[in-house]
């Protein structure tokens, strides 16, 4: 009966992706997941369609719709969170933002947003109808229970994960069913660790402690401890996180990973989307220990609250002597997006024992080679706010680590320019001067 189904929904390509009208909004995509048959059977397409929206974030591979259509007449992608790639695309206006609270999203999908047509990949059913969503939950359950239609490329290469729960999809929802055999995921690099990752890393380390429940973002700093934690002799470390990354496996290979003092989801890792190498897609193929869930619950502020002990470890791009701070653009121009690092922010905080950390490096170089502070007496002009100053509590550079918790307008200046690069200092002291946040029995 299920098989029969299957082979009745079975199309290629290009048949699923003519049901897509003009003016059609549609779901594409998130992270490793990417329905490369489809986004290419879409560009087909191209001449005769208009005003379709596509909707995605953190996209890994081109999307040949988009660079095909650069006067942007018959495609426009909407990202929720830009990776490197869609910046690009950003900057010649071909990609524009949607400013989220990650936790939110399945809501804004439900409530806010249009969705008529679904293109994503999936792994291979299995013998009771389900299709795993593997590498990306994060809102798909959402998107499908609101779509018209729902197309899935089955990806032999997808890796079946356990949930949770909305981590897959069953042939009954599903409209169409193209078959795309092996076709790899697309990989994310890490970054390699900088001397000033590392340092900011060790600060954060010695924060940490047996038992404690590990978020980690992406980038070189996260990269960095998580190779200190696997080296270090911290045990029965716990997991719950908005994105699987490498990290996390070199710490479970290394034992310092048991997951059993969590409060919930006792001795699992919960996830909502997953990318990396190779070896994070093996590791997680049927992996019991594995617990993937949409993102309403891995990033909902109050459920990562009951995990005693969460460490929340997230970058900043530039952070003002008040304490705000800017994680998603540089000036007006947009670098990636809020994603989960606000939930995050308030769920280490409330969370017994928990700590949430900001970390950015002192200093950064323009394109001229001029040197510049991350630490601001106010925020670039244009510059958003990822974390309100009430917020945040510890913030790290590679000169030390302050806890803003509490602290008056002058004692976050004075916190912030002790950890700032000693170079900008004095400048930043005359700043918080004429911002009237300097005492003057001030050191």
């Amino acid at each position: 009966m299920i098989m029969d189904q299957y082979r009745n929904k079975c199309v290629t390509a290009d048949e699923a992706v003519k049901v897509i009208k003009d003016g059609d909004w549609v779901e594409f995509g998130w992270g490793a997941s990417y329905a490369g048959l489809l986004a290419e059977a879409i560009d087909k397409r191209r001449d005769e369609l208009h005003d379709v929206n596509l909707r995605g974030g953190v996209i890994l591979k081109p999307l040949p719709f988009i660079e095909n259509d650069p006067e942007g007449e018959h495609f426009t992608w909407n990202s929720m969170h830009l990776s490197g790639y869609e910046r690009k695309l950003a900057a010649k206006g071909l990609a524009y933002y949607i400013p989220i609270k990650y936790s939110e999203v399945p809501r804004y999908i439900r409530e806010n947003c249009r969705t008529d047509v679904v293109a994503i990949q999936v792994a291979p059913m299995d013998e009771y109808g389900y299709f795993n969503f593997g590498v990306s939950i994060s809102h798909y359950a959402a998107v499908i229970e609101m779509a018209r239609t729902v197309i899935v490329e089955v990806n032999e290469d997808m890796p079946k994960v356990h949930g949770g729960y909305e981590h897959t999809v069953h042939i009954s929802q599903v409209d169409y069913i193209v078959e795309a055999g092996r076709c790899g995921l697309p990989t994310l690099p890490s970054a390699a660790p900088s001397e000033i990752d590392k340092m900011i890393a060790d600060h954060v380390l010695s924060e940490l402690m047996d038992g404690a429940c590990i978020q980690l973002g992406i980038g070189g700093m996260p990269n960095a401890l998580g190779k200190m934690i696997a080296d270090s002799d911290l045990k029965d470390l716990g997991i719950h996180t908005e994105m699987l990354v490498d990290g996390f496996v070199d710490m479970v290979e290394a034992g310092r990973v048991t997951g059993l003092k969590k409060n919930i989801d006792k001795g699992r890792m919960a996830y909502s989307f997953a990318a990396g190498s190779p070896k994070l897609y093996d590791f997680m193929h049927d992996n019991p220990s594995i617990a993937a869930y949409p993102v309403d619950y891995t990033n909902n502020p109050f459920i990562a609250a009951q995990i005693d002990g969460l460490i929340s470890i997230n970058s900043a791009v530039e952070i003002d002597l008040s304490g705000q701070v800017c994680s998603e653009t540089a000036g007006p121009k947009i670098i990636s997006g809020s994603g989960g690092q606000l939930d995050f922010v308030e769920g280490a905080y409330n969370s017994k024992g928990g700590k949430s950390f900001i970390c950015l490096p002192s200093t950064f170089t323009d394109k001229a080679g001029t040197l510049h502070s991350r630490i601001k007496g106010m925020m670039t002009l244009g510059s958003v706010i990822t974390d309100t100053r009430a917020g945040v509590q510890y913030v790290v550079t590679e000169y030390g680590k302050v806890n803003l918790k509490g602290m008056s307008s002058w004692q976050r200046a004075e916190a912030l320019i002790s950890i700032a690069h000693p170079d900008f200092r004095d400048e930043l002291v005359a700043e918080a001067k004429e911002l009237k946040i300097w005492r003057k029995k001030n050191k």
